[in-house]
């Protein structure tokens, strides 16, 4: 794990830790081409500099978000947001990342992209990647 990303999680929890190191080395696996980064406070992962997923620690629990998500058609993404394409999970314990639907999340944020790297730019409107 990057020095940055052990800083931000090393208050967590034990719990919370376990969560983020877990999800930490899944997306790495996965999403080898991509770099990643603390990005306005927690890791986030860019494909050509454009975010597409991260997690954080919120009151819910640990937060995997996924910035193009609510067009992935997976039901682990549960939680939509209300402004921009994003979807989440939060997961409260150890063990209840579901690893499959994870990697298929992960396979998905490649292919399924919204224009977040220009969104300011375009003040504030989403265009779709192809």
């Amino acid at each position: 794990m990057d020095p940055a990303t052990q800083t931000y999680q090393q208050h967590f929890t034990e719990e919370e830790q376990q969560i983020c190191s877990a999800l930490y080395a899944q997306i790495c696996s996965v999403l080898t081409e991509a770099d990643h980064k603390i990005w306005h406070g927690h890791p986030v992962w860019f494909l050509a500099e454009n975010p597409i997923v991260g997690y954080s620690r919120e009151k819910k629990g640990i937060r995997l978000m996924f910035w193009s998500g609510a067009d992935f058609d997976e039901p682990l993404l549960n939680q939509r947001g209300a402004k921009f394409r994003d979807a989440s999970v939060y997961f409260t314990a150890p063990g209840q990342e579901d690893e499959a639907a994870i990697s298929r999340c992960l396979e998905k944020s490649r292919e399924i992209q919204w224009d977040y790297k220009n969104i300011v730019k375009r003040k504030g409107k989403l265009e779709r990647l192809k």
